[in-house]
């Protein structure tokens, strides 16, 4: 069960999204499913281009599609990197994405999401439901169960997560 994330507004109109997540995986293999080209597209995106390191090109292509059969593009730059305990890319579409990893004994890892963004509240209904589906698919692919057939993927749950997240 992945816990409903959480919204902070700034002044400035910046919403920051946070998700915590308390895994029984060890940190090498939940930063492989986070962190790494291999790992991401068996839950979230595929890494067109990863260049693991403070201000390399990042290029994320999610696999599941909107209702009109688009992907979303993310590009940007590697913002924050320490292997195994955080990383950070600024992209487009989706600002500031940030997974920072803390080991829980020898085998669970705290995972805290945060993702800032300047968007409208219906885009922000729509990310808090995205990340909080893909959050579950995770939890799945750590599981041995990863998603490799991204044309079965519909938008039933995520609408159920986001009528959920409107009415919280």
């Amino acid at each position: 069960m992945i816990p409903q994330g959480t919204v902070e507004t700034r002044d400035d109109g910046t919403h920051l999204l946070r998700y915590e997540l308390h895994l029984p995986h060890p940190v090498i293999r939940v930063w492989a499913a986070v962190a790494t080209p291999e790992g991401l597209p068996t839950w979230l995106c595929a890494a067109d281009l990863l260049e693991p390191r403070v201000g390399g090109a990042v290029r994320l292509r999610w696999l599941n599609t909107d209702a009109e059969g688009r992907h979303t593009f993310a590009e940007g730059h590697v913002t924050a990197w320490d292997v195994e305990r955080v990383a950070e890319y600024t992209v487009t579409v989706h600002g500031r994405i940030r997974f920072h990893l803390e080991p829980h004994g020898d085998e669970a890892t705290v995972l805290r999401f945060t993702n800032e963004l300047r968007c409208d509240d219906e885009v922000l209904l729509d990310c808090l439901a995205g990340w909080h589906n893909h959050f579950e698919l995770l939890v799945a692919a750590l599981e041995g169960r990863p998603t490799t057939d991204w044309s079965t993927w519909t938008s039933e749950r995520w609408q159920q997560l986001r009528d959920a997240y409107a009415t919280a």
